[in-house]
């Protein structure tokens, strides 16, 4: 760490799980001139990544956000791999696998064990689980845990939720507030490591009662988004906003909240319940509480 005001910055950054979440982290550290290894669970999957990345990048220009000369410099700091002992040399990890506790806690434990450096910071992008059980998962490097949560489309939302746990020592959430602020140029806040953070402890409750309203036949999907942009001055409305983030991640979310809490307004709605179980996922698959197809 440097040993004056400003913390070392971070120049190596790898990234666990490359769907819409890891892909849109790797692309924002590049285009911040820092160096990225993508880690998938297979070759196949690496692959998919790489292609996510590409067409983003790719969408940034053709829209005047992004001159081509950058957007190649950006893929060409980009790896991506399915070994997970590459990440070793990193100085920062985050972590964008799946939303569920065990998947994310099996990599904390592993990048416990594979991490060189002693200052490397071990993040989580999760939505809702606490920060505080990844945390015990990488053992003798608790205090080098936090969350960092961002949102979709990374690229284009400025917020970044930084979540320290009652483990979490105070220069590495200095450290990770310099990289999230002087680096990628993002606004942090942070958030109290309870089930849901800041954001999604407001906006998940929301979206679920929306959903039951459709479910119960009060109102279309159409007119409750409607009602949303057009009556509140919401960019998106809660239904098309369910779809967007992933129902799968939503009920994961509410299931989280509701675990803690045991309160009624996280309760996942059936609707919700089916519709993931059916593989109706919202916008990733073609179709959820609309159909893309």
């Amino acid at each position: 760490m440097s040993t004056g005001s400003q913390p070392d910055p971070v120049m190596r950054v790898g990234i666990v799980g490359g769907g819409i979440m890891g892909s849109g982290i790797a692309e924002v550290c590049a285009r911040a001139d820092v160096e990225v290894l993508l880690v998938e669970s297979g070759d196949a999957a690496a692959s998919r990544a790489a292609a996510r990345l590409g067409d983003s990048l790719e969408r940034a220009v053709s829209r005047g956000k992004l001159d081509p000369d950058t957007a190649g410099r950006a893929r060409d700091r980009v790896r991506f791999t399915s070994d997970f002992a590459m990440l070793a040399d990193r100085q920062l990890v985050v972590e964008a696998v799946v939303e569920r506790r065990d998947a994310k806690l099996e990599v904390f434990g592993q990048l416990a064990d594979v991490l060189e450096d002693p200052n490397a910071i071990l993040a989580s992008n999760t939505s809702s689980i606490p920060i505080v059980d990844l945390a015990v998962a990488a053992g003798a490097r608790s205090d080098h845990v936090l969350g960092l949560h961002f949102f979709n489309p990374v690229p284009v939302l400025s917020l970044v939720e930084i979540i320290p746990s009652l483990l979490t020592a105070e220069r590495v959430s200095a450290r990770a507030r310099s990289f999230v602020t002087a680096q990628l140029g993002k606004e942090p806040i942070v958030a109290p490591d309870r089930a849901g953070f800041t954001v999604n402890a407001l906006l998940v409750p929301y979206l679920l009662s929306a959903i039951r309203m459709f479910e119960q036949g009060l109102a279309s999907a159409e007119d409750i988004d409607r009602g949303m942009t057009g009556g509140c001055a919401h960019p998106m409305g809660p239904l098309a906003l369910a779809d967007l983030i992933g129902l799968d991640t939503v009920m994961g979310v509410a299931e989280t909240l509701y675990a803690e809490h045991r309160q009624a307004l996280y309760a996942p709605p059936p609707l919700l319940q089916r519709l993931v179980t059916a593989g109706l996922l919202g916008r990733k698959s073609g179709r959820g509480l609309y159909s893309y197809q």
